[in-house]
């Protein structure tokens, strides 16, 4: 497994990550023993970094990656680097009612985080989303102090934009920006890629797949659960999806005449944008997780590039990233 450096002071870490959100939480019911198997098969095949937030399924997520790093090889086990967003506020009822970037509300999180997943330290820690009422001074502050007591490794960021990067950056060392980055989710491309390559911050990748929008899987005529993301995701819905999947089928041209799948083109393509970005694939089983890491086998000539990007061209894609009310809450300028 190739590696790549988050940030010139971060961690050296898998060429891919594994995003472990959809095991607990936003695409349906899942599958418990085949998450924990697909952690293990991912640490095996020398994955190490795992993503996840306290707010995945209220902490549901953070446990089962605890399980499973316990019932991991003790090499295996050591390996692995946890990523943690934390900050996003919710109700009994799983409604979303804010963030919390206070510093007492940092250790805070960080406490119960510890505690669930059963670890002395997380390696990366990051508010999920601004806080809009707390400066991010303060919150990186915050992580800092963890940092200098040894809860911590290192400091990252989430869906801020280029001036949020550079104040916290003023304030403490930043390893890395995990953001939205996709071959339909280019928006990082204007400035807030040119800001971390010039403070050194690496990239995590998330949404490469754009939630399987993108992956060679998904149908017009499949029906989401109610529990799905997806099924009131803008991308997701009439005449949006029909144009995304329309995406689809010119890039599935490319991927047969490469003899590779859709899937695997379209990280491979989040791969060939720079040594400093590591894509997190939210595989939720071992066969979407073997099919993502062939993408590390994947070669892109400059032909290649030229038609997976007409293809697909930036600002392609028919609807938002995420609903309005969720966007309102972004901060990241794309």
């Amino acid at each position: 497994m190739r590696t790549r450096q988050l940030a010139t002071t971060g961690p050296r870490v898998s060429a891919l990550g594994l995003g472990c959100m959809g095991m607990s939480a936003l695409y349906g019911d899942a599958d418990r023993a085949e998450s924990i198997a697909t952690i293990h098969a991912a640490l095996e095949a020398g994955v190490t970094l795992l993503d996840t937030g306290d707010f995945y399924a209220m902490g549901h997520n953070e446990m089962l990656i605890g399980e499973a790093l316990r019932a991991a090889p003790a090499a295996r086990r050591e390996q692995a680097l946890v990523s943690v967003k934390f900050g996003a506020l919710r109700g009994p009822d799983g409604g979303w009612t804010g963030y919390d970037g206070r510093p007492a509300a940092v250790k805070n999180f960080a406490a119960y985080s510890l505690q669930r997943l059963g670890v002395d330290h997380i390696d990366v820690y990051r508010i999920a989303r601004l806080d809009p009422d707390v400066p991010i001074e303060e919150t990186v502050g915050a992580i800092a102090e963890l940092v200098e007591k040894g809860y911590v490794r290192h400091i990252g960021l989430s869906e801020v934009g280029a001036e949020t990067i550079r104040r916290a950056a003023a304030t403490a060392p930043i390893a890395d920006l995990q953001i939205e980055y996709s071959l339909i989710s280019r928006g990082i491309e204007d400035r807030i890629l040119p800001t971390t390559r010039e403070l050194g911050i690496g990239i995590t990748a998330y949404g490469v797949l754009s939630r399987g929008l993108i992956s060679g899987h998904f149908t017009r005529d499949r029906q989401l659960a109610a529990n799905d993301f997806r099924s009131f995701s803008p991308r997701f819905q009439g005449e949006n999806l029909d144009h995304n999947l329309g995406l689809v089928d010119a890039l599935r041209r490319i991927s047969e005449q490469k003899g590779v799948s859709v899937a695997q083109l379209a990280i491979a393509w989040v791969l060939s944008r720079g040594e400093d970005i590591v894509p997190l694939v939210g595989a939720r089983t071992r066969e979407r997780l073997s099919e993502a890491l062939g993408a590390l086998d994947v070669t892109l000539d400059e032909g290649d590039l030229a038609a997976v990007e007409a293809a697909v061209p930036a600002d392609a894609a028919a609807g938002d990233r995420y609903p309005a009310m969720q966007m309102a809450h972004l901060d990241s300028e794309h």
